[in-house]
Protein backbone atom coordinates (compact mmCIF):
# COMPACT_ATOMS: atom_id res chain seq x y z
CA UNK A 1 0.00 0.00 0.00
CA UNK A 2 1.47 3.73 -0.74
CA UNK A 3 2.38 5.50 2.24
CA UNK A 4 0.23 8.07 2.93
CA UNK A 5 1.83 11.75 3.90
CA UNK A 6 -1.12 13.57 5.60
CA UNK A 7 -4.77 13.72 6.21
CA UNK A 8 -6.42 14.19 3.05
CA UNK A 9 -9.92 13.48 1.79
CA UNK A 10 -9.84 11.85 -1.86
CA UNK A 11 -12.70 12.88 -4.26
CA UNK A 12 -13.19 10.56 -7.18
CA UNK A 13 -14.34 12.97 -10.03
CA UNK A 14 -14.73 9.19 -11.72
CA UNK A 15 -17.68 8.19 -8.81
CA UNK A 16 -19.38 11.53 -8.91
CA UNK A 17 -19.72 10.66 -12.77
CA UNK A 18 -20.78 7.20 -12.16
CA UNK A 19 -23.72 8.51 -9.43
CA UNK A 20 -24.76 11.06 -11.71
CA UNK A 21 -25.45 8.68 -14.68
CA UNK A 22 -27.19 6.33 -12.60
CA UNK A 23 -29.73 8.87 -11.04
CA UNK A 24 -29.78 10.16 -14.60
CA UNK A 25 -30.91 6.84 -15.53
CA UNK A 26 -34.17 6.68 -13.00
CA UNK A 27 -35.57 9.64 -14.68
CA UNK A 28 -36.76 10.17 -18.33
CA UNK A 29 -34.71 11.97 -21.16
CA UNK A 30 -36.76 15.40 -21.26
CA UNK A 31 -36.80 15.61 -16.79
CA UNK A 32 -34.04 18.44 -16.05
CA UNK A 33 -31.66 17.44 -13.24
CA UNK A 34 -30.76 19.95 -10.52
CA UNK A 35 -27.27 19.69 -8.67
CA UNK A 36 -27.06 20.17 -5.09
CA UNK A 37 -24.02 21.31 -4.56
CA UNK A 38 -24.59 23.11 -0.77
CA UNK A 39 -22.25 23.19 2.28
CA UNK A 40 -19.04 22.65 0.29
CA UNK A 41 -20.79 20.00 -1.90
CA UNK A 42 -21.50 17.66 0.92
CA UNK A 43 -18.00 18.03 2.37
CA UNK A 44 -16.30 17.79 -0.87
CA UNK A 45 -14.85 20.75 -2.71
CA UNK A 46 -17.88 22.64 -4.27
CA UNK A 47 -16.11 23.86 -7.07
CA UNK A 48 -14.27 20.81 -8.49
CA UNK A 49 -18.07 19.03 -7.94
CA UNK A 50 -19.44 21.66 -9.61
CA UNK A 51 -16.92 22.03 -12.68
CA UNK A 52 -17.19 18.42 -13.14
CA UNK A 53 -21.07 18.02 -13.31
CA UNK A 54 -21.27 20.85 -15.38
CA UNK A 55 -19.43 18.93 -17.91
CA UNK A 56 -21.42 16.03 -17.10
CA UNK A 57 -24.54 18.18 -18.65
CA UNK A 58 -26.73 18.78 -14.86
CA UNK A 59 -29.09 21.13 -15.67
CA UNK A 60 -29.27 23.71 -12.69
CA UNK A 61 -27.47 23.80 -9.74
CA UNK A 62 -28.57 24.12 -5.52
CA UNK A 63 -26.55 25.76 -2.75
CA UNK A 64 -27.74 26.86 0.43
CA UNK A 65 -26.69 30.36 0.76
CA UNK A 66 -25.58 33.45 -1.55
CA UNK A 67 -22.03 33.17 -0.42
CA UNK A 68 -21.91 29.47 -2.10
CA UNK A 69 -23.53 30.64 -5.34
CA UNK A 70 -20.71 33.39 -5.71
CA UNK A 71 -18.03 31.06 -4.73
CA UNK A 72 -19.32 29.05 -8.17
CA UNK A 73 -19.58 32.15 -10.58
CA UNK A 74 -16.08 33.40 -9.61
CA UNK A 75 -14.70 29.71 -10.64
CA UNK A 76 -16.56 29.80 -14.06
CA UNK A 77 -19.57 27.72 -13.68
CA UNK A 78 -22.63 29.24 -16.16
CA UNK A 79 -25.64 26.92 -15.01
CA UNK A 80 -28.77 28.45 -13.19
CA UNK A 81 -27.51 28.34 -9.64
CA UNK A 82 -30.71 28.23 -6.78
CA UNK A 83 -30.15 29.60 -3.42
CA UNK A 84 -32.13 27.90 -1.45
CA UNK A 85 -31.95 29.68 1.79
CA UNK A 86 -30.90 33.25 0.57
CA UNK A 87 -31.22 36.35 3.44
CA UNK A 88 -32.70 39.93 2.91
CA UNK A 89 -29.44 41.58 2.86
CA UNK A 90 -27.93 39.78 0.16
CA UNK A 91 -30.80 39.94 -2.73
CA UNK A 92 -28.76 42.66 -4.65
CA UNK A 93 -25.82 40.46 -4.41
CA UNK A 94 -27.84 37.66 -5.82
CA UNK A 95 -29.03 39.93 -9.04
CA UNK A 96 -25.86 41.16 -9.31
CA UNK A 97 -24.23 37.48 -9.50
CA UNK A 98 -27.00 36.22 -11.74
CA UNK A 99 -28.43 33.99 -8.70
CA UNK A 100 -31.93 32.48 -8.50
CA UNK A 101 -33.69 33.01 -4.96
CA UNK A 102 -36.17 30.90 -3.27
CA UNK A 103 -38.77 33.06 -1.73
CA UNK A 104 -40.78 30.94 0.57
CA UNK A 105 -42.57 33.63 2.23
CA UNK A 106 -44.93 36.91 1.33
CA UNK A 107 -41.69 38.86 3.32
CA UNK A 108 -39.17 37.41 1.14
CA UNK A 109 -41.48 37.70 -2.09
CA UNK A 110 -42.28 41.51 -1.78
CA UNK A 111 -38.22 42.32 -0.43
CA UNK A 112 -37.09 40.46 -3.57
CA UNK A 113 -39.76 42.39 -5.71
CA UNK A 114 -38.37 45.56 -3.93
CA UNK A 115 -34.71 44.77 -4.80
CA UNK A 116 -35.54 43.87 -8.27
CA UNK A 117 -37.45 46.74 -9.18
CA UNK A 118 -34.84 48.77 -7.65
CA UNK A 119 -32.11 47.47 -9.68
CA UNK A 120 -34.89 47.66 -13.06
CA UNK A 121 -34.88 44.11 -13.35
CA UNK A 122 -37.47 42.31 -15.75
CA UNK A 123 -38.16 39.22 -15.56
CA UNK A 124 -35.77 38.11 -12.91
CA UNK A 125 -36.09 34.33 -12.51
CA UNK A 126 -36.97 32.91 -8.63
CA UNK A 127 -38.20 29.71 -7.43
CA UNK A 128 -41.30 29.40 -5.09
CA UNK A 129 -40.85 27.09 -2.39
CA UNK A 130 -44.69 25.50 -1.10
CA UNK A 131 -44.98 23.96 2.21
CA UNK A 132 -46.45 20.52 1.78
CA UNK A 133 -45.74 18.90 4.78
CA UNK A 134 -42.44 19.59 5.82
CA UNK A 135 -43.15 22.21 7.90
CA UNK A 136 -39.35 24.44 7.64
CA UNK A 137 -39.89 27.25 4.75
CA UNK A 138 -42.73 27.31 1.93
CA UNK A 139 -45.82 29.20 1.29
CA UNK A 140 -49.32 27.34 3.00
CA UNK A 141 -52.11 26.45 0.33
CA UNK A 142 -53.98 29.83 1.73
CA UNK A 143 -51.72 31.86 0.94
CA UNK A 144 -51.57 31.28 -2.52
CA UNK A 145 -54.08 33.99 -3.50
CA UNK A 146 -52.11 36.86 -2.33
CA UNK A 147 -48.60 35.02 -3.77
CA UNK A 148 -50.76 35.32 -6.97
CA UNK A 149 -51.43 39.18 -6.68
CA UNK A 150 -47.49 40.19 -5.41
CA UNK A 151 -46.41 38.49 -8.81
CA UNK A 152 -48.59 39.96 -11.15
CA UNK A 153 -48.25 43.39 -9.72
CA UNK A 154 -44.62 43.28 -11.05
CA UNK A 155 -42.44 43.00 -13.84
CA UNK A 156 -39.70 42.27 -12.46
CA UNK A 157 -39.40 38.66 -11.77
CA UNK A 158 -40.88 35.82 -13.59
CA UNK A 159 -41.46 32.20 -11.81
CA UNK A 160 -38.82 29.92 -12.93
CA UNK A 161 -40.03 26.79 -10.85
CA UNK A 162 -42.06 26.21 -8.19
CA UNK A 163 -40.85 23.41 -5.73
CA UNK A 164 -41.62 21.45 -2.29
CA UNK A 165 -39.47 18.98 -0.28
CA UNK A 166 -40.34 15.41 0.59
CA UNK A 167 -39.79 14.48 4.47
CA UNK A 168 -39.88 11.09 4.82
CA UNK A 169 -39.48 9.83 0.61
CA UNK A 170 -36.79 7.12 2.18
CA UNK A 171 -39.00 5.37 4.19
CA UNK A 172 -41.97 3.05 2.72
CA UNK A 173 -43.34 2.90 6.60
CA UNK A 174 -44.44 7.01 5.61
CA UNK A 175 -45.76 6.00 2.14
CA UNK A 176 -49.15 7.82 2.45
CA UNK A 177 -47.49 10.51 4.11
CA UNK A 178 -45.39 11.39 0.79
CA UNK A 179 -48.05 10.36 -1.40
CA UNK A 180 -50.43 12.97 0.36
CA UNK A 181 -46.89 15.82 0.36
CA UNK A 182 -46.75 14.90 -3.67
CA UNK A 183 -50.92 15.10 -4.44
CA UNK A 184 -50.78 18.52 -1.99
CA UNK A 185 -47.84 20.13 -4.29
CA UNK A 186 -49.39 19.14 -7.57
CA UNK A 187 -52.86 21.10 -6.43
CA UNK A 188 -50.94 23.93 -5.60
CA UNK A 189 -48.44 23.92 -8.06
CA UNK A 190 -51.25 23.75 -10.79
CA UNK A 191 -53.57 26.51 -8.76
CA UNK A 192 -50.22 29.07 -9.12
CA UNK A 193 -49.46 27.87 -13.10
CA UNK A 194 -53.78 28.70 -13.88
CA UNK A 195 -52.37 32.01 -13.04
CA UNK A 196 -49.22 33.10 -15.28
CA UNK A 197 -49.44 32.89 -18.90
CA UNK A 198 -46.21 30.92 -18.75
CA UNK A 199 -44.73 27.11 -17.55
CA UNK A 200 -42.46 27.07 -14.59
CA UNK A 201 -39.94 23.67 -13.45
CA UNK A 202 -42.29 21.73 -11.24
CA UNK A 203 -40.03 19.83 -8.95
CA UNK A 204 -40.50 17.99 -5.81
CA UNK A 205 -38.27 14.79 -5.97
CA UNK A 206 -34.95 14.52 -3.86
CA UNK A 207 -32.99 11.33 -4.21
CA UNK A 208 -34.73 9.56 -2.01
CA UNK A 209 -37.50 10.78 -4.42
CA UNK A 210 -35.85 9.54 -7.53
CA UNK A 211 -35.69 6.23 -6.53
CA UNK A 212 -38.78 5.76 -4.77
CA UNK A 213 -41.09 7.85 -6.30
CA UNK A 214 -40.38 8.03 -10.03
CA UNK A 215 -43.47 8.94 -11.33
CA UNK A 216 -43.71 12.20 -9.43
CA UNK A 217 -40.69 13.28 -11.61
CA UNK A 218 -42.61 16.08 -12.87
CA UNK A 219 -39.93 18.09 -15.02
CA UNK A 220 -37.25 18.55 -12.88
CA UNK A 221 -35.37 16.43 -10.11
CA UNK A 222 -33.29 17.69 -7.12
CA UNK A 223 -30.57 15.30 -6.12
CA UNK A 224 -27.63 15.91 -3.12
CA UNK A 225 -26.42 13.01 -1.29
CA UNK A 226 -27.18 10.60 -4.00
CA UNK A 227 -24.28 12.19 -5.77
CA UNK A 228 -22.17 11.77 -3.52
CA UNK A 229 -22.83 8.23 -2.88
CA UNK A 230 -25.80 7.50 -0.68
CA UNK A 231 -28.65 6.32 -1.51
CA UNK A 232 -30.69 6.39 1.64
CA UNK A 233 -31.66 2.67 1.01
CA UNK A 234 -29.47 -0.61 1.48
CA UNK A 235 -30.72 -2.08 -1.81
CA UNK A 236 -29.18 1.00 -3.68
CA UNK A 237 -26.14 1.71 -1.91
CA UNK A 238 -24.29 -0.73 -3.47
CA UNK A 239 -25.47 0.85 -7.09
CA UNK A 240 -23.62 4.28 -5.73
CA UNK A 241 -20.42 4.61 -5.21
CA UNK A 242 -19.00 7.30 -2.45
CA UNK A 243 -17.13 10.12 -3.82
CA UNK A 244 -15.03 10.83 -0.53
CA UNK A 245 -12.39 8.36 0.87
CA UNK A 246 -10.80 10.54 4.19
CA UNK A 247 -7.27 8.69 4.72
CA UNK A 248 -4.58 9.77 7.44
CA UNK A 249 -1.13 7.86 8.78
CA UNK A 250 0.21 6.72 11.93
CA UNK A 251 2.10 9.14 13.69
CA UNK A 252 3.27 7.00 16.22
CA UNK A 253 3.00 3.81 17.50
CA UNK A 254 3.74 2.76 21.26
CA UNK A 255 3.43 -0.49 23.50
CA UNK A 256 1.65 0.11 26.74
CA UNK A 257 1.50 -3.15 29.44
CA UNK A 258 -0.92 -4.26 31.25
CA UNK A 259 -3.36 -1.44 33.59
CA UNK A 260 -1.57 1.63 31.72
CA UNK A 261 -4.49 3.85 30.56
CA UNK A 262 -4.49 5.95 26.66
CA UNK A 263 -5.75 9.74 26.76
CA UNK A 264 -7.89 12.02 28.49
CA UNK A 265 -9.61 10.88 31.57
CA UNK A 266 -7.79 7.86 31.15
CA UNK A 267 -11.35 5.98 29.97
CA UNK A 268 -9.26 3.66 27.84
CA UNK A 269 -7.68 0.64 30.28
CA UNK A 270 -5.00 -1.90 29.06
CA UNK A 271 -6.17 -5.47 29.60
CA UNK A 272 -3.10 -6.75 28.41
CA UNK A 273 -0.21 -5.52 26.74
CA UNK A 274 -1.14 -3.48 23.57
CA UNK A 275 0.11 -1.81 20.92
CA UNK A 276 -1.22 1.42 20.57
CA UNK A 277 -1.16 3.60 17.24
CA UNK A 278 -1.80 7.72 17.26
CA UNK A 279 -2.95 9.49 13.84
CA UNK A 280 -2.97 13.15 13.29
CA UNK A 281 -7.27 13.61 13.09
CA UNK A 282 -9.82 14.45 15.50
CA UNK A 283 -12.88 15.97 16.29
CA UNK A 284 -11.51 19.77 14.80
CA UNK A 285 -11.42 17.51 11.75
CA UNK A 286 -14.92 16.27 11.96
CA UNK A 287 -14.36 12.80 13.10
CA UNK A 288 -16.31 13.77 16.62
CA UNK A 289 -16.27 12.46 20.29
CA UNK A 290 -19.21 10.00 18.86
CA UNK A 291 -16.63 7.90 17.64
CA UNK A 292 -14.30 7.45 20.31
CA UNK A 293 -14.01 4.56 23.55
CA UNK A 294 -14.19 1.78 20.65
CA UNK A 295 -17.75 2.38 19.29
CA UNK A 296 -15.76 2.71 16.06
CA UNK A 297 -12.66 2.22 13.85
CA UNK A 298 -10.47 2.66 11.08
CA UNK A 299 -8.45 0.56 8.56
CA UNK A 300 -4.79 -0.19 8.56
CA UNK A 301 -2.95 -2.19 5.99
CA UNK A 302 -6.82 -3.93 5.66
CA UNK A 303 -7.52 -4.61 9.13
CA UNK A 304 -9.77 -2.93 11.38
CA UNK A 305 -8.59 -1.10 14.61
CA UNK A 306 -10.93 0.29 17.01
CA UNK A 307 -10.51 3.53 18.16
CA UNK A 308 -9.65 3.59 22.18
CA UNK A 309 -9.89 6.27 24.34
CA UNK A 310 -11.77 9.53 23.95
CA UNK A 311 -11.07 11.76 20.33
CA UNK A 312 -8.79 14.89 21.41
CA UNK A 313 -9.14 17.54 18.82
CA UNK A 314 -6.35 16.80 16.38
CA UNK A 315 -5.71 13.25 17.44
CA UNK A 316 -6.76 9.65 17.69
CA UNK A 317 -5.94 6.46 19.28
CA UNK A 318 -6.26 3.25 17.71
CA UNK A 319 -5.81 -0.48 18.88
CA UNK A 320 -3.33 -2.13 16.36
CA UNK A 321 -2.36 -5.37 18.25
CA UNK A 322 -1.62 -7.79 15.85
CA UNK A 323 -1.65 -5.76 13.01
CA UNK A 324 1.37 -5.48 10.86
CA UNK A 325 1.77 -2.06 10.54
CA UNK A 326 4.71 0.99 10.97
CA UNK A 327 4.66 4.74 11.65
CA UNK A 328 3.65 6.09 8.13
CA UNK A 329 1.96 3.79 7.35
CA UNK A 330 -1.60 4.87 6.00
CA UNK A 331 -4.86 4.65 7.95
CA UNK A 332 -8.66 4.45 5.90
CA UNK A 333 -10.80 6.49 8.13
CA UNK A 334 -13.64 6.07 5.55
CA UNK A 335 -14.18 4.79 2.09
CA UNK A 336 -12.64 1.65 0.46
CA UNK A 337 -13.07 -0.96 3.40
CA UNK A 338 -14.90 0.87 5.38
CA UNK A 339 -18.30 2.69 4.07
CA UNK A 340 -18.90 5.88 5.33
CA UNK A 341 -22.54 4.94 6.43
CA UNK A 342 -21.16 2.33 8.33
CA UNK A 343 -18.86 4.57 10.62
CA UNK A 344 -21.97 7.26 10.72
CA UNK A 345 -24.00 4.15 12.34
CA UNK A 346 -21.58 2.99 14.56
CA UNK A 347 -21.47 6.52 16.33
CA UNK A 348 -24.98 6.78 16.13
CA UNK A 349 -25.08 9.51 13.48
CA UNK A 350 -26.07 9.68 9.26
CA UNK A 351 -23.48 9.54 6.40
CA UNK A 352 -25.02 13.39 5.86
CA UNK A 353 -23.50 14.66 9.20
CA UNK A 354 -20.52 12.52 9.24
CA UNK A 355 -19.65 13.82 5.32
CA UNK A 356 -20.41 17.59 5.47
CA UNK A 357 -18.72 17.57 9.20
CA UNK A 358 -15.40 17.26 7.72
CA UNK A 359 -13.29 20.08 8.35
CA UNK A 360 -11.65 22.76 5.60
CA UNK A 361 -8.45 22.55 7.25
CA UNK A 362 -8.73 18.83 6.03
CA UNK A 363 -6.57 18.87 2.56
CA UNK A 364 -8.77 17.69 -0.65
CA UNK A 365 -6.91 15.97 -3.08
CA UNK A 366 -8.94 15.45 -6.23
CA UNK A 367 -8.75 12.72 -8.22
CA UNK A 368 -9.95 12.84 -11.81
CA UNK A 369 -12.13 10.72 -14.02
Amino acid sequence: MPEAKETVLEIDLGNLAHNYRFLRSKIDPDVKFMSVVKAHAYGSDSVAIAQKLEELGTDYFAVAYVEEGIRLRENGITKPILVLHPQFTHFEEIIEHCLEPNLYSQKTLRHFIEAAEKLKQKNYPVHLKLNTGLNRLGFDQPEIPEVLELINSTESLKVASIFSHLAASEDWQERDFTVGQIDLYRKMAWQIMENLDYEPILHICNTSGVINYPKAAFSMVRTGIGLYGYGNDKTVDPYLKPVGTLKTIISQIRTIQKGATVGYNRVFKAEEETRIATIPVGHADGINRIYGKQKAGMYVNGQFAPIVGNVCMDIIMINVTGIDCAEGDEVIVFGGPQHPVKLAEAGGTISYELITGIQRRVTRKIIPE
